[in-house]
């Protein structure tokens, strides 16, 4: 008969498997160990902060692989301040979790660990309790206040742009759900997306001074492009035909792939809007990270008897799509 795990006590816990993700960083005054951490921001720099919550059966499948889901507890984060133009400085972990099972916490902690690391973004403090999973995180980052890229900023004439590709992470959830059929090597590959969101902190960075507004496209791409129009009291033409695809979902039936790309959501790639006449910059910079960014429409003025979000196709034919934002409460 195997013999039962201990029980590991809260502070064994942090310092089993989430101490090597709490080395001092460079702006940490004071870390993990007491009430609370002390951050030491660049001068003449405002701190950004932001909090995310990923709860087991609304966020993520109970059966996903913890390396994966610790990368996405963070990932999810740091693109936040991916679309401020904000650098890490720290994170703090808040964990409720039905047991301290070492086989779900060793990867888990790993995959968190490994894209801190990567983003030069210590651990700095936290929680754990016993209960359903929850998994909460809160960074924190520095952006020169005059560089920061808030929704409220765009202005009629702007461009449009998109980084990388959209919509993947939708339609694997889509497959996993048994909304539309994938081949298995085609479902690894959507996965991936959902699963490994890879946060654009880089170009958010280089895009200070360049770009005006942007945000992480986390509920879907056409409804939190609504939110710089709410904010900034504009609107848009977008074409739908430019949304960048990856060669998988543009393989996909269109209605699918339209849905996917303009309304999915889970993708962390960056919508932001810039002059036109920062279009060479953009350039230069998309190249030297080697990452493509594509230009899909224009900020316009707003006419009350008009959509908010002018949608058209590569001929200019009006396009009609009922898009509704993922709902946390629904």
């Amino acid at each position: 008969m195997p013999v039962p795990t201990p029980a590991l006590s809260e502070f064994s816990l942090i310092e089993r498997f989430f101490a090597h993700a709490t080395r001092p960083g460079e702006h940490v005054a004071l870390g993990i160990g007491d009430d609370c951490a002390l951050l030491r921001p660049p001068a003449g720099e405002q701190l950004a902060i932001s909090t995310d919550m990923l709860v087991e059966g609304r966020h993520f499948f109970p059966n996903v692989d913890p390396r994966a889901l610790g990368h996405k507890t963070l990932a999810v984060n740091l693109s936040d301040l991916a679309a401020m133009g904000a650098k890490p400085l720290g994170f703090t972990l808040a964990l409720a979790l039905p047991d301290s099972d070492p086989a779900w916490l060793a990867p888990f902690a790993h995959g968190l660990a490994a894209l801190a690391d990567r983003h030069d973004c210590p651990l700095i403090g936290g929680d754990t309790t016993r209960g359903p999973r929850n998994l909460c995180v809160t960074v924190f980052g520095a952006v020169p206040g005059a560089h920061a890229l808030r929704r409220d900023a765009a202005q009629a004439g702007d461009d449009i742009w998109v980084s990388g590709t959209v919509g993947d992470a939708r339609l694997a959830l889509g497959a996993l759900r048994g909304e539309w059929p994938l081949t298995e090597d085609d479902l690894v590959q959507a996965r991936r997306a959902l699963e490994w969101p890879e946060p654009r902190v880089a170009l958010g960075i280089a895009l200070r001074g360049v770009a005006r507004a942007a945000l992480d496209i986390s509920d879907g791409l056409l409804g939190d492009l609504g939110h710089i129009l709410e904010r900034s009291g504009l609107a848009a033409r977008v074409d739908v035909d430019a949304v960048p695809r990856s060669a998988l979902l543009a393989a996909q039936p269109e209605a699918i792939a339209r849905r996917c790309s303009l309304t999915g959501g889970d993708d962390y790639e960056l919508c932001f809007c810039a002059d036109p006449s920062a279009r060479d910059d953009i350039g230069n910079i998309a190249a030297k990270l080697g990452l493509p960014v594509t230009r899909i429409g224009t900020i316009t003025l707003r006419d009350t008897h008009r959509a908010r979000v002018d949608l058209h196709d590569r001929r200019g034919t009006s396009v009609d799509i009922d898009f509704k934002s993922f709902d946390h409460f629904q």
